[in-house]
């Protein structure tokens, strides 16, 4: 199906809620036929209507078509999938274990580094993800290897997959002394600024933000940091990283993955920081950690941007993950229960960049004429059924083109 246009003929989309009692009791879904045609969507007919053509048309049998979904933090460069299981071992000195581990292992990875990150987008793609965020470590042991080997595999998949990279100083931008590695990453294909708990990591919150913030307006870079030191050393860090975003003026550009120090606090302070970092366009992702999960529905309610990632799949630091974002988001609405028909259905949001088929009134805001064709069907009646039962994915279309499954 890599035509330069083409219909797809009985889709179903969603077009409204059926209420009772002024309750939303189910979704309305209908069939149409959709034009793609140089990546776009450029018709949408009711399939009511007789379609006469001479473009090609194929058949979606009634499938459910979702916008496509985003990955938004992972680890591609350092994984064990595709290899021998191993399960990690216990650590005795919390993070520090793990980095003194990498000092072995990531050498070691090195030979099998771009054939894995390859193995771990394929599994991303079958699950729907168009689009996806990786941290690759850049430090001493491996200088800018990993990212060579990610940048391979990148370039293999460019039809199939977007991919941002960040520049991540697993180490420590200062503890591992850094800072020259990451500004050449940032001129050899990564395109975000990382960094790790400048508290408990690198010692030097000022020290450790403000070189993180200076290489950022040095590259024009968008910045992504981890951030996983609790309480109020961890809130004091945010507070730090929203004043020197407003300083350099990079509000919309600053991401912090995990914010786990959110889940320590009373919800009244949580409330006041989330809007503060609402007010500087600073998001956040989260892997939705079943231990200590932050507030994300008051953060969202604040207008913080939300969205998820898987963070490691089957590494060092842990012999979980499935590289599903509906499989995530299903987490996060199990935890916080989501359990009607509207909430489920805009729980997608957070792996959609924002999209859903419906908005909180019921009304079709996807898709449109002259959106990107970029969709995944889906077996299911509806996107509260996709998220509740992690539909199963029937194919992923990139820019009109089937990447993952077959129509």
């Amino acid at each position: 199906m890599n035509d330069k246009a083409y219909w797809l003929t009985n889709v179903r989309l969603e077009t409204g809620y059926h209420y009772e009692n002024e309750t939303v009791a189910g979704t309305i879904t209908e069939r149409f036929h959709v034009k793609i045609e140089d990546g776009k969507i450029q018709e949408i007919l009711p399939a009511t209507r007789p379609l006469t053509t001479e473009w090609p048309k194929w058949e979606a049998n009634d499938y459910l078509m979702l916008p496509s979904f985003r990955d938004m933090h992972i680890h591609i460069d350092k994984t064990y999938y595709g290899g021998p299981w191993k399960a990690p071992t216990i650590p005795t000195k919390g993070i520090i274990t793990r980095l003194e581990e990498e000092e072995e292992l990531l050498p070691c990875l090195l030979p099998v580094a771009e054939e894995r990150a390859k193995k771990l987008l394929d599994v991303l793609l079958s699950a729907g993800s168009t689009h996806i965020r990786t941290h690759c470590n850049v430090d001493p042991i491996v200088g800018l290897k990993n990212l060579e080997a990610v940048l391979r595999a990148v370039e293999e998949y460019k039809d199939k997959v977007s991919v941002e990279i960040v520049a991540f100083p697993q180490h420590g931008l200062l503890r591992s002394d850094s800072i020259s590695l990451v500004r050449e990453a940032l001129k050899s294909g990564a395109s975000l600024v990382g960094g790790v708990d400048p508290a408990s990591i690198d010692e030097n919150i000022e020290k450790s933000l403000q070189t993180v913030m200076e290489l950022a307006v040095e590259a024009n870079a968008n910045i992504d940091l981890h951030l996983h030191d609790p309480g109020h050393l961890g809130i004091f860090t945010f507070k730090r990283l929203a004043a020197l975003t407003e300083e350099a003026g990079w509000q919309g550009r600053v991401t912090i993955s995990h914010a786990l120090a959110f889940a320590d606090i009373p919800e009244k302070e949580a409330g006041e920081v989330a809007e503060l970092l609402a007010h500087l366009g600073i998001s956040i992702t989260t892997s939705v950690p079943i231990g200590r999960t932050i507030p994300i529905p008051l953060l969202d309610e604040k207008g913080v941007d939300i969205s998820l990632g898987d963070d490691s799949i089957i590494d060092h630091w842990s012999p979980f993950g499935k590289g599903d974002s509906l499989e995530k988001v299903g987490t996060l609405a199990e935890r916080f229960g989501f359990i009607d028909e509207r909430s489920l259905g805009q729980t997608l949001r957070f792996i959609t960049g924002g999209v859903t088929p419906l908005n909180q009134e019921g009304e079709r805001v996807w898709p449109n004429v002259g959106d990107d064709a970029d969709f995944v069907f889906v077996d299911a009646s509806c996107s509260a059924e996709a998220v509740a039962r992690r539909a199963k994915r029937i194919a992923v279309i990139l820019k009109g083109n089937v990447v993952s499954g077959e129509l």
